[in-house]
C-alpha cells in the first residue's frame, strides 16, 4: 500500500511539473499601459485600440485625459465595464494637479476643461465611484518656485485625504523637474518629508527619474513600499529623445530587480507620442515582459 501511494505520489507531482513554465508565466507580475501612449489615436476607435492593448497580452490599464471629454467619451463605469470584458484591469487614472496650461500650438478650443486636484479633488473621487480604481495619481503640477511648491504640498496633502476616505491611493507622477533645485529645494525631496507617506505614494517615472540623474534604486531603499507604481519609459542617447521601452539607455533589469523594496505592484509602459504606439507597445513587451 506504501509503495503504491509512494508511485502515485510520484506520478502527479511528474504530470504536474510538465506545467510548471506556464504556471510561472501566468504568475509573473502583470504588465500595464498609461494610455497616454495612445494619446493621438486613442479617442478615434476606443474600443478598437483597446482591444488590441488586449491582444497584445497587456493586463493593466492606467487612464489619462481625454480630448473627447469622460474617460474617452464614457462615463467611468463604462469605460471601467469595457477593461473587464476585455480581460484587463482598469488600475489607476492619471489627473492634473492643476488647472491645464498647454504647450503653445496645443489647440484646445474642442477640448471640455479637465478637472484638476486644485480645484475638483472630490469630485474627481466620486467620478471614480464604483470603478476597479485603486490609485489616482497626479500626472504633473507646478513646481517653478518656492512657492508653487509650498501651494503644491497643499494641494497633494489635501487631496490624499480625499483619496483615503474613498478608499484610493494618491500617487505623484514625476518627470525631471522634481529632482532640479528651485530656490534651493527639489520638489520630490519637499513632496517626501512635508507630505506623510499615507496621504501620498509615488509613480517613479523610471526615464525621467534616470535623466534627472537619479538612481532609481537608491529612492527605494530610501523610502521602502512607497512606490506602488512605475512608468517604464525609455530614452535614446543623450535623453534626446523617448524610445520604445527596452531599446535605449535605461538599465530596467536593475531597478526592476529592486522593486520589491519599492513596493512595486503595478508597471506601466509609457511612450509620449509615438509614431507608432501599438509598435511601440509591441517592442515594450517584447523587451520587458522577461524582466517582470
Amino acid at each position: 500500500m506504501e509503495r503504491r501511494h509512494f508511485l502515485k505520489q510520484s506520478s502527479a507531482y511528474l504530470a504536474g511539473s510538465l506545467f510548471l513554465p506556464s504556471i510561472f508565466k501566468a504568475t509573473s507580475r502583470p504588465m500595464g499601459v498609461q494610455l497616454f501612449t495612445l494619446f493621438m489615436t486613442l479617442d478615434q476607435d476606443v474600443k478598437g485600440n483597446m482591444q488590441k492593448i488586449a491582444d497584445l497580452g497587456y493586463k493593466d490599464i492606467e487612464s489619462a485625459f481625454s480630448r473627447i471629454g469622460g474617460f474617452y467619451g464614457m462615463s467611468a463605469m463604462e469605460f471601467s465595464d469595457l477593461n473587464k470584458s476585455l480581460g484587463m484591469n482598469w488600475v489607476s487614472h492619471h489627473v492634473m494637479g492643476a488647472p491645464f496650461k498647454p504647450r503653445p500650438g496645443f489647440d484646445t478650443s474642442k477640448m471640455p476643461r479637465m478637472n484638476n486636484l486644485r480645484d475638483d479633488a472630490q469630485a474627481i473621487v466620486d467620478s471614480l465611484k464604483g470603478t476597479t480604481v485603486k490609485y489616482l495619481v497626479c500626472a504633473n503640477i507646478p513646481v517653478n518656485s518656492k512657492e508653487e511648491v509650498a501651494e503644491a504640498v497643499q494641494v497633494l496633502t489635501k487631496a490624499g485625504k480625499i483619496a483615503n476616505a474613498a478608499g484610493l491611493t494618491l500617487c505623484y507622477h514625476n518627470h525631471d523637474r522634481e529632482f532640479e533645485l528651485v530656490d534651493g529645494q527639489k520638489a520630490f525631496d519637499v513632496f517626501s518629508k512635508e507630505i506623510p507617506a499615507d496621504l501620498l505614494k509615488f509613480e517613479l517615472d523610471l526615464g525621467w527619474a534616470t535623466k534627472a540623474g537619479v538612481d532609481p534604486v537608491a529612492l527605494f531603499k530610501a523610502q521602502p513600499g512607497r512606490f506602488p507604481l512605475c512608468h517604464i519609459k525609455d530614452f535614446d542617447e543623450g535623453f534626446k529623445n523617448i524610445v520604445p521601452a527596452g531599446s535605449g539607455i535605461v538599465n530596467f533589469k536593475r531597478i526592476l530587480d529592486a522593486s520589491s523594496i519599492a513596493g512595486m505592484k503595478h508597471f506601466f509602459i509609457e511612450h509620449d507620442m509615438p509614431k507608432d504606439a501599438i509598435e511601440s507597445l509591441t517592442i515594450g513587451k517584447k523587451n520587458i515582459g522577461p524582466l517582470l
